[in-house]
């Protein structure tokens, strides 16, 4: 699919805009989670609301520990949104246990939600430092995959959630549909991890139709926090009202966007930056 321009319209000044909510962990870094999420957000004119699951301690170099919230504390910030503010859609990050993951389960059918909800199952960092404890992978299955409008593993979580290793497009296919059987009503088998290509090329399946969207391989190791704001710009133009494709390949083009603003920071990997968007 032709990438489309990289921009959703702002509101005019005064006017309430549209709201969506980030359910996931903080890095104190600020190059991805809620971070990340939030800057997405409010560069597309959005306004992002939180619900804090874990506090990570970590910079470019990888993450160094983190402390869960309590589940009833999860809940009670995604109760205190929805019920006062509103959200036109919503989207996880870092869950990190059974306990958050079912939390988050419960109140989401709880509440009778029934906004767009972009799950994005993240299980370790870029560095591979687990963010996600193991004993939680069949909870994230079985409990929020069902729950789902959309799931946006990489290729390194689709190997630990459905054991499908990604080489090639053969293989993604077989991932996706994988994935679909848990439950989502669409997945999203991202390639930017598959390294054998000139090209990063994402495949979305719905259970009967692939779309493939496909963007050049940036030569850039500063690409911190690109997982979550894919998702927070699909969540994002969702909200706006965009079908599924369309959603996804306003996504893509502006993670591509992201990539070529990123900057360098610290020792390791510096964030993917929207900030692009303040100079047009």
């Amino acid at each position: 699919m032709t990438l489309p321009p990289p921009t959703l319209p702002l509101p005019p000044p005064g006017a309430t805009p549209l709201r969506v909510l980030t359910i996931a962990g903080s890095d104190s870094g600020g190059g991805a989670g809620i971070q990340a999420d939030l800057r997405t957000m409010a560069l597309l004119g959005v306004h992002g609301c939180v619900a804090v699951t874990a506090v990570t301690m970590q910079n470019t170099l990888g993450v160094k520990g983190f402390h869960e919230v309590p589940e009833d504390i999860v809940v009670g910030q995604i109760e205190a949104v929805v019920t006062d503010i509103g959200v036109q859609a919503a989207k996880t990050g870092m869950l990190a246990s059974s306990a958050i993951i079912a939390a988050v389960a419960d109140s989401w059918r709880r509440l009778e939600l029934s906004v767009p909800l972009v799950v994005d199952p993240v299980c370790a960092s870029m560095h591979g430092d687990p963010l996600l404890a193991a004993s939680a992978l069949d909870s994230l299955r079985a409990q929020l995959f069902p729950l789902a409008t959309l799931v946006t593993p990489n290729l390194d979580e689709v190997r630990l959630l459905v054991d499908v290793d990604v080489v090639d497009t053969e293989s993604q296919r077989a991932a996706a549909e994988a994935l679909h059987k848990l439950g989502p009503r669409w997945v999203l088998v991202k390639g930017g991890h598959l390294r054998s290509s000139g090209n990063s090329c994402d495949l979305l399946y719905d259970g009967v139709d692939f779309h493939e969207f496909d963007a050049p391989r940036l030569p850039t190791g500063n690409d911190h926090g690109g997982g979550d704001t894919l998702a927070a710009a699909v969540a994002c133009a969702l909200a706006h009202g965009y079908g599924m494709p369309d959603a996804v390949a306003f996504a893509k083009a502006w993670v591509t966007e992201c990539l070529r603003a990123a900057y360098p920071l610290g020792g390791g990997h510096g964030p993917v930056s929207p900030l692009f968007r303040l100079g047009s």
